[in-house]
């Protein structure tokens, strides 16, 4: 009987050390899966704020293109009225000195 005894005791034993075993696993396990919640928690705060910076980013560009666009369309009408100017002015130029050489033919 006593050998069953002991035999019982280690079956015992051995089960306690597999229980134990299993909740060192559970516990480490448990710490892990806290860790990554944490940095998932800090990974979706760094998505949030970058969304956030993304959005602001967007809508300045979309501001200054706006502008450059405007000041690429002033800059041609400007530039084309200046070219006219130039043009009519090349023209009067032109009437001038034939004027001028025609009075000159007449004196």
């Amino acid at each position: 009987m006593s050998q069953q005894g002991a035999a019982l005791q280690s079956y015992n034993n051995e089960l306690v050390k597999c229980i134990e075993d299993l909740c060192s696993k559970r516990d480490e396990l448990h710490r892990q899966t806290i860790l990554e919640e944490e940095e998932k928690n800090r990974i979706q705060n760094d998505i949030r704020v970058l969304t956030e910076r993304l959005a602001k980013v967007n809508e300045s560009l979309a501001k200054k293109m706006a502008q450059r666009n405007e000041f690429d369309k002033t800059i041609a009408e400007t530039e084309a009225a200046y070219m006219k100017i130039l043009e009519s002015s090349q023209t009067l130029l032109n009437v001038l000195k034939k004027e001028s050489s025609t009075l000159k033919q007449h004196q």
